[in-house]
């Protein structure tokens, strides 16, 4: 599948920068989807994408798809893709392409893909990776990790290779490598918030109705922030009764329909809630939003079982009102290491202590068996399981999370801890891969048993993780930090 966007807005623009993306679809649709949504870059590009389908396949055979798709008569100076590109075969294939300012950049690399066992490695896979750098002009990486393993890893890959085992090529590539974030898309998460899935503008919420006028904003500021900075408070000192939860989900603010001027969200307060403390109309509040087609997605089961798979509660949950909430949002496979997670939370869930535990992201064909074992084990415990169909209700998971995990093996950047991190979680990281980079040493832990030690503190004192905000040192990774500097690689000045 091919889509592409050559249109634009003036006929004096000149469409110089040829996007591609042979993998449309997570981290990769998001870097792209947030290039084409800048005014200055958009008019310039011509973006070519494939679906993000079959990743193996489209490691090995998309260039060939790509060389037909790319108009013949252009005026591009620059082209940017991801490494998934074997970019030795597009130029081969498009001699003119050849003369570009060809941008590289990697989301992840195959040379620190964990396998098993080494025979289980495809060598091909890395091998055009260290091609693509060779006929690239600049690399980017989106962490110095990712860089730096990447690097490092060349000459002991080749060593795969039975002889002739080409010297130095690290050598050669890294004065063309630097470093660039993934930017971003912080704003993306405020508009959802308010009610719009990816890919909104102020401009479109405000159309539908979702997007207040500035001087509403300000007055609904005015009307909650005494009542926010009240709760909060009790919240972060484990004080808040039951009425005051309660007041709270009557009053509609569990529903994020509004925005303080300074762009923060009330924490939802769903994961405080002892349902036998709630008549069967504050009850049915929290449920309402449990979206029906979520529930068909993958890895949610069937829908007629007690949990709930929607953004809210179960009604079968027995909660004390200052459980903490544990998400962990991310892909349902090995590399993400989901065994060590949920041997935490069976020790946490046999010591009697009170916790809430949101487990997000997708799932492909083979879901690790642990995952059926957690969701029997945990079944009181559980806030939402599974892929949340719509974007607005991902986020309102992680709203109402106060601390998010990893257990990943293989990770060169991590999207939805920032994410999750954003919206106020207090994440807890291995202190190996890219997380050293981006997080304070205090957030790391280097063993499973010391996972489970922090856990174990925060469901004894919620507080210790609630009073903490890490949001304001995640800035630098936003799209308006990193703008220029994107520009500057595509050459936009």
């Amino acid at each position: 599948m091919t889509s592409t966007n050559a249109t634009t807005t003036s006929k004096s623009v000149v469409q110089d920068i040829l996007l591609l993306e042979p993998f449309y679809c997570g981290s990769h649709k998001q870097l792209i989807d947030g290039l084409m949504k800048d005014m200055a870059i958009a008019p310039r590009a011509h973006l070519v994408t494939m679906s993000g389908k079959k990743w193996h396949w489209r490691a090995r055979v998309s260039a060939l798809h790509l060389s037909t798709a790319i108009p013949v008569n252009h005026n591009f100076r620059v082209l940017f893709s991801s490494s998934v590109l074997n970019l030795v075969e597009l130029v081969a294939l498009r001699p003119d392409l050849a003369s570009l300012h060809k941008v590289l950049y990697f989301h992840e690399n195959q040379l620190q893909y964990p396998v098993r066992k080494q025979k289980d490695r495809d060598f091909q896979y890395g091998y055009n990776l260290i091609l693509s750098c060779l006929v690239a002009d600049c690399v980017l990486f989106n962490s110095s990790f990712n860089m730096e393993s990447f690097l490092t890893s060349i000459t002991s890959f080749l060593k795969l290779m039975p002889d002739y085992r080409p010297k130095g090529l690290a050598d050669v590539i890294r004065p063309k490598c630097s470093v660039l974030y993934f930017p971003m898309l912080y704003q993306n998460i405020d508009l959802c918030l308010l009610g719009e899935e990816d890919g909104c503008t102020p401009k479109k919420a405000k159309q539908l109705g979702q997007l207040a006028e500035p001087s509403h904003r300000q007055s609904v500021q005015d009307n909650h922030v005494s009542q926010e900075l009240e709760f909060q408070h009790c919240r972060q000192t484990d004080t808040c009764d039951s009425t005051q939860v309660q007041d709270r989900v009557s009053d509609g603010s569990h529903s994020l329909d509004f925005q303080t001027g300074s762009g923060h969200y009330p924490k939802l307060q769903a994961d405080q809630v002892d349902p036998d403390a709630f008549d069967e109309s504050a009850m049915e509040v929290l449920q309402t939003h449990s979206s029906d087609d979520s529930k068909q997605q993958a890895g949610h089961g069937d829908s007629s079982d007690s949990v709930r798979h929607g953004p809210f509660v179960a009604p079968s949950a027995k909660l004390q009102s200052n459980s903490i909430h544990i998400v962990w949002p991310h892909r349902w496979e090995h590399d993400k290491d989901p065994e060590t997670f949920f041997q935490a939370l069976f020790r946490l869930h046999e010591e009697g202590l009170s916790f809430v535990v949101s487990v997000l992201g997708e799932t492909f064909t083979e879901v690790p068996d642990i995952f059926a074992e957690a969701q029997d084990k945990l079944r009181t415990h559980i806030f939402a399981w599974g892929y949340q169909a719509k974007k607005s209700d991902y986020y309102k998971v992680l709203k109402a999370a106060d601390v998010v995990v990893s257990t990943s093996k293989h990770e060169f950047f991590g999207v939805a801890m920032l994410e999750a991190v954003y919206l106020d979680c207090y994440p807890l990281c291995p202190k190996t891969l890219v997380y050293p980079e981006i997080y304070p040493d205090e957030c790391l832990y280097s063993t499973s048993a010391k996972l489970y030690k922090r856990l174990r503190d925060f469901c004894r004192h919620p507080h210790l993780a609630r009073a903490s905000s890490l949001k304001g040192k995640i800035l630098q990774f936003s799209w308006e930090n990193l703008r220029e500097e994107y520009f500057s690689k595509l050459q936009m000045h």
